[in-house]
């Protein structure tokens, strides 16, 4: 085991960890270019495939933190970076909704409140820019990014329904060679 990819799990998580407003998906593009730009643990494309193998999954967003520890170090990787993204925000949530309560008329937490969601929109969208960034994109995802698109703004269409039609037909297309 190497201790010095354990302690790096823990440099790259907690901070990250503290900073996850708007949930974990706020924190995946400062995840990406900590894991793949600054310590060099994976590639863009390990990247993207670790974050789609833990969006299919039932859970939270920052389960692919395990995925990225277990990627790195073997199973105590994936142990210390699950520690590491969850230890440090449920501390700060703890001692915040203490004073949150005790405080219902705060400018300060009003001030917080108003500040606070344009932080959470701008990082939710950064994560998102960042995974369409690491992986190639063709005119097939093109053409269903609009076309899903429409159909959800147009219909009243299951996004159920739809996301099932669509891996589907990508299913279909994969066997047939496409």
């Amino acid at each position: 085991m190497d201790d010095n990819r354990l302690l790096g799990l823990i440099l790259v998580f907690a901070p990250l960890s503290i900073l996850s407003f708007g949930g974990g998906q706020a924190i995946i593009a400062d995840m990406q270019h900590q894991t793949v730009d600054v310590w060099g643990w994976l590639s863009a494309n390990q990247f993207s495939d670790l974050f789609a193998i833990s969006r299919a999954a039932p859970g939270p967003s920052t389960l692919i933190a395990a995925l990225i520890g277990y990627q790195i170090a073997g199973i105590w990787g994936s142990i210390i970076a699950t520690l590491a993204i969850y230890i440090p925000s449920s501390i700060v949530v703890y001692y915040a909704t203490s004073w949150w309560q005790n405080h219902p008329d705060s400018r300060l937490k009003r001030s917080f409140e108003r500040g606070l969601g344009p932080v959470a929109i701008g990082l939710l969208f950064a994560g998102a820019l960042a995974i369409i960034e690491s992986g190639p994109i063709t005119l097939l995802m093109l053409v269903n990014l609009a076309l899903c698109t429409a159909i959800l703004y147009f219909t009243k269409f299951s996004p159920y329904k739809l996301v099932g039609t669509v891996a589907l037909v990508f299913l279909g297309l994969n066997l047939v060679g496409f």
